[in-house]
């Protein structure tokens, strides 16, 4: 088994140190014939969020917050089963991981600048819709 992929990069320069994250292997349910009873492929990745130094205060307030129904603690634990094989289970649970964290820290989105509408995109409006109703008016006209 070769070294996982360094450490997982959020974004910009920030990344998950290793030493901070907690695996935990099991076996997992579902499919997978006589190799299911015997490996341990299911992995729950857990990451103490409230204690964490990696991350800049900011960016940690805002995890802390916007994921508070998803921790336990303080910690942010990731669940993975999908594959057979426990590696590509580690993999998943470390991308998802570092998606959540990455979606958690986001910087909000800029305020919306509120616009006019031009007064000739109004006025063609309303002149189109005045067409419309004419256009109708006259088909139900029964003077014939």
């Amino acid at each position: 088994m070769g070294a996982m992929s360094g450490p997982y990069v959020i974004r910009g320069s920030v990344s998950l140190p290793e030493a901070e994250l907690m695996w935990r292997f099991s076996r997992s349910s579902g499919p997978g014939g006589q190799h299911v009873n015997t490996s341990d492929s299911q992995v729950e990745l857990r990451f103490d969020l409230a204690a964490t130094e990696s991350l800049p205060e900011v960016w940690k307030e805002r995890a802390l917050q916007r994921l508070e129904n998803r921790l336990v603690g303080g910690v942010l634990s990731v669940r993975a089963s999908e594959h057979r094989s426990q590696w590509r289970n580690r993999e998943t649970a470390l991308v998802r991981l570092a998606s959540l964290l990455a979606e958690a820290t986001a910087p909000p989105p800029r305020p919306r600048r509120k616009t006019r509408i031009p007064r000739g995109i109004n006025e063609r409006r309303l002149r189109e819709k005045k067409q419309r109703g004419e256009t109708k008016r006259g088909r139900s006209s029964r003077d014939w």
